[in-house]
């Protein structure tokens, strides 16, 4: 059943040569960006100070923040921990003041509002493990990348698993391209969208790429182009049904969430829009200009000694 039919073929192949230009000059400057600016990291990757304090009655993470805008901290991660009269706020370094001296000062500046503030815990994070969850970040994604790249080139052919790799690392180096030109924070929550988003986006090539090994089945008269633009045309249905009601909960997570789940809502959302694009775009034309064709996926019929068809192939045993 489909809810959002489309009855006759889109040409998507007829613009995927300007879209890819367009991809290939965003993907550039993303990169232009990356090395120029560089990603904002948060403290659990440069270090920093981590402080747990307790109110009498449920706190209000509203006023908490505002008290720490008021110190210079802005966006700054401020959580309940535990339970609502529990708040864990994590810092970053400043230059000439300690790790108690932080404390102490945030302290003092909550007291100011709510005397009956008590300091539960304090902790430093050296810059040593934000370096140690730097180097187990693009560890992961080097294994999400590989493991990506193993199954498409078994599932498929190697030209597929080629194709999807190159749109997966677009949506990734465009999502931290967003991130470094505005200059987001970047924390581990938005390293787990990240690898989210490489697992969205391959599920959306592979559909694809099952859809067009499917009409090389059933269409031989069809061109490649033409096999391609009926395989995605087909898909759109499901296409707007699924990514559709993802980006709506991804979305009220941005708008309502709150600051915790703001930057992790707002890198889904980039990655799911460029996840459908490239899926259709990007990973169908690199597979089309890299010269996919019906033997790749379909296996020939065997012919029979005397040179017709084996009258034995494709018998059910």
């Amino acid at each position: 059943m489909e809810l959002f039919p489309v009855r006759k073929d889109i040409p998507f192949t007829r613009h995927m040569l300007v879209l890819n230009l367009l991809s290939a000059v965003t993907f550039v400057v993303a990169v232009f960006f990356l090395v120029t600016r560089g990603l904002n990291l948060s403290v659990e990757f440069t270090g920093g100070t981590v402080i747990e304090v307790s109110y009498p009655q449920p706190a209000d993470l509203g006023e908490v923040r505002a008290v720490l805008s008021d110190l210079g901290y802005t966006d700054v991660p401020v959580q309940h921990f535990g339970s609502a009269r529990e708040v864990m706020m994590r810092l970053p370094l400043r230059e000439g003041i300690s790790s108690g001296q932080q404390s102490e000062q945030v302290l003092a500046a909550l007291r100011a509002r709510q005397p009956q503030v008590q300091l539960r815990r304090t902790e430093f994070v050296g810059p040593q493990v934000g370096r140690e969850l730097v180097d187990n970040g693009l560890l992961a994604l080097a294994f999400v990348i590989g493991g990506i790249m193993l199954y498409l080139a078994v599932r498929f052919e190697w030209k597929y698993a080629l194709a999807a790799i190159v749109a997966n690392l677009h949506d990734v180096v465009i999502i931290l391209g967003f991130f470094a030109f505005f200059q987001w924070e970047f924390s581990l929550a938005v390293l787990a969208a990240v690898l989210a988003v490489l697992g969205y986006s391959v599920n959306e090539s592979v559909v694809i790429f099952d859809r067009i090994r499917e009409t090389f089945r059933r269409q031989r008269k069809m061109t490649v182009r033409q096999v391609i633009d009926h395989a995605i045309t087909s898909t759109m249905s499901r296409t707007i049904i699924t990514h559709g009601s993802t980006e709506a909960m991804v979305l009220s997570m941005l708008f309502f969430g709150g600051p915790t789940l703001h930057y992790f809502a707002l890198a889904l959302t980039i990655g799911i829009l460029f996840g459908i694009y490239s899926s259709v775009f990007v990973a169908a034309g690199v597979a089309m200009w890299l010269g996919i064709k019906r033997e790749d996926l379909v296996k020939p019929v065997k012919k029979a000694a005397d040179g017709g068809d084996d009258p034995n192939a494709g018998a059910v045993v």
